[in-house]
Order: structure tokens, then C-alpha cells, then sequence
């Protein structure tokens, strides 16, 4: 798919989605994203794409609210005229140990991971068709990718991301030709608020490429899944190795 003229829809991921968003911009395509709480990041991003001349669009929703979640892609597919590429990188991550789960805390790991990438595929979904073409991409995580759980008190989490692997393959066989999905898996890519140099250091010792991968490898990878023409129902691993240790 060639990004020129096109349209694009990032849920979320404040510092990794300015990132993905300032990249499709680069290559000509419109760009809007979904904020619940990040209003300055998600205008900020609207002021650079506009700067690389063409379209921005920040719309507030709680993903985890179904009309909230229908009303964003209504909003931007009637401020764009057409949707073509979802870029399902919102999602929660939270450490919650065995004892302390409840039905609660369940579904909102299921809410907010999977079930509002599921929602949002289908309603991008008509808008794509119309076109005769479109992308969806989806964000896993390398632990679910890798198949088995490494990390104990992210059990929903965990769940909810090897759910988002089987949604992006049952999805790609279900809208196929005209709409390619995948799925991507990253691994250390920023280190997250708060973590010690201690811990930033046994991170790349972890790692077979030794560093933090940094957003724009994730940026790539969205713009591989889009250009490419014959890849679908793929998880791809952005993890510098990781998941070989």
C-alpha cells in the first residue's frame, strides 16, 4: 500500500504512537489518534504531522467504552472522508499478583487489550472494503509471542496479549483479500518510568543487541506491514533478540 493520499487511526501509546504517526506523515498520510488522558502528547503530535503538511486529528475516548470507541472512528472517518490503516497500539500494563485478581481487574486488562482492538477492526473493517484495500495492526507483546509466560503477577495481561496473536490471525483470515492484518510484538523498546540504571543495565544484558530498541524501530516495522502486500496474520517479534533468552 502506498501511504500517499491515505488515512491512518493510532489508538494511544503516547511516546511510541508519535513515533508511528510522524512516520506515516512523513509518507503522506493523515493521521489521528485516540487519547484518554495524554491531551498535550496527543496535540503535540497533531501540530508535527500538520507540519509535514497534511491532515492531524486528536480525538478523546475511553477505549474500554464501546461508545466512546464507535464515536472516534466515526469522527475520523468523517473528518478524513475514508480510513484505510488502524494501528491498534493502545493497552494497559499492570503488575497484579495472584491473590489480589478479581473479576475486576480481569476484565479490564481484556477491555482494554483485546476486546477494543476486536471493536475497532470491526468498525474500521466498512471503511477499508470501500476502498478495496486497508491495514490492521495489532500490538502483542514478546512474552506472549514467545509462548509461554516469563514474568509471574501479569497474568490478565499476559492472557489478554496472547488473545491479541489469535485475534490478528483469525481477523486476517476472516477480511481477507482486501484487508491485511498483523501484529506486532515488542520487546525492550523504552525503558519504562522509574526503572534504575541497575535494572536499565540487566534489560540489555538480556538482550542479544545489547541496548533499548528505541520507537523508531517500532515505526518501521508498522511501515513494513503497511507497504507490504503479501504478509498477513503475522506476529512480528521487535525485541532485539530478547525472546532467545
Amino acid at each position: 500500500m502506498d501511504l500517499n493520499g491515505k488515512a491512518a487511526l493510532i489508538t494511544g501509546g503516547a511516546r511510541i504512537g508519535q513515533t508511528i504517526a510522524v512516520a506515516l506523515a512523513r509518507h503522506g498520510a493523515d493521521v489521528a489518534m485516540t487519547y484518554r488522558s495524554s491531551k498535550t502528547s496527543a496535540e503535540e503530535t497533531v501540530k508535527k504531522t500538520e507540519a509535514l503538511g497534511v491532515r492531524g486529528l486528536a480525538v478523546r475516548a475511553d477505549l474500554t467504552r464501546e461508545a466512546d470507541l464507535v464515536g472516534a472512528v466515526r469522527k475520523v472517518s468523517s473528518s478524513f472522508g475514508r480510513l484505510d490503516i488502524l494501528v491498534n497500539l493502545a493497552s494497559i500494563y499492570e503488575s497484579t499478583p495472584l491473590t489480589s485478581l478479581d473479576a475486576k481487574v480481569w476484565e479490564k486488562n481484556m477491555a482494554a487489550n483485546l476486546e477494543s482492538a476486536y471493536l475497532l477492526s470491526l468498525q474500521c473493517a466498512p471503511w477499508m472494503k470501500r476502498k478495496g484495500q486497508g491495514r490492521i495492526i495489532h500490538f502483542s507483546d514478546w512474552v506472549a509471542a514467545s509462548g509461554r509466560p516469563r514474568y509471574k503477577a501479569y497474568l490478565p495481561y499476559y492472557v489478554s496479549k496472547a488473545g491479541v496473536i489469535g485475534l490478528t490471525q483469525a481477523l486476517a483470515l476472516e477480511l481477507a483479500p482486501e484487508i491485511l492484518v498483523n501484529a506486532i510484538a515488542p520487546g525492550p523498546i523504552l525503558p519504562p518510568p522509574g526503572l534504575s540504571a541497575k535494572e536499565s543495565r540487566a534489560v540489555k544484558r538480556a538482550t542479544p543487541l545489547g541496548r533499548w530498541g528505541g520507537p523508531e524501530e517500532i515505526a518501521k516495522a508498522v511501515l513494513f506491514l503497511i507497504e507490504t502486500d503479501f504478509v498477513t496474520g503475522e506476529c512480528i517479534r521487535v525485541d532485539g533478540g530478547r525472546h532467545l533468552y
